[in-house]
């Protein structure tokens, strides 16, 4: 099994940046691929930011050159960094592993607010 714990969201204002953490812990060389999920009030979930064993990753348009997703395989640790944050951002934030074609492992979420 794998699991994921998020981290590292908050309160911030427009424009100013936060660094969401995922902790992997498990089976973690079962996964192939993590990503970073959101889903704000009223909305789906969408993908924003993912990354492959490769290390080849891939961005929603919305945050396309604002957040970087990144991983550091000794600290078992999945990274977002997001900079010039807008209020159009304020979301649930979840990080997901998939294993197989599918992604089928979450964390429970951490909360991002940006106020204008």
């Amino acid at each position: 099994q794998v699991q994921l714990v998020e981290s590292g969201g908050g309160l911030v204002q427009a424009g100013e940046s936060l660094r969401l953490s995922c902790a992997v812990s498990g089976s973690i060389s079962t996964i192939n691929a993590m990503g970073w999920y959101r889903q704000a009030p009223g909305k789906e979930r969408e993908l924003i930011a993912a990354i492959s064993k490769d290390g080849s990753t891939l961005y929603a348009d919305s945050v396309k050159g604002r957040f970087t997703i990144s991983g550091d395989t000794a600290k078992l640790t999945l990274y977002l960094q997001m900079n010039s944050l807008k209020p159009e951002d304020t979301a649930m934030y979840y990080c997901a592993a998939r294993r197989g074609e599918v992604i089928d492992v979450w964390g429970k979420g951490t909360l991002v607010i940006v106020s204008s």
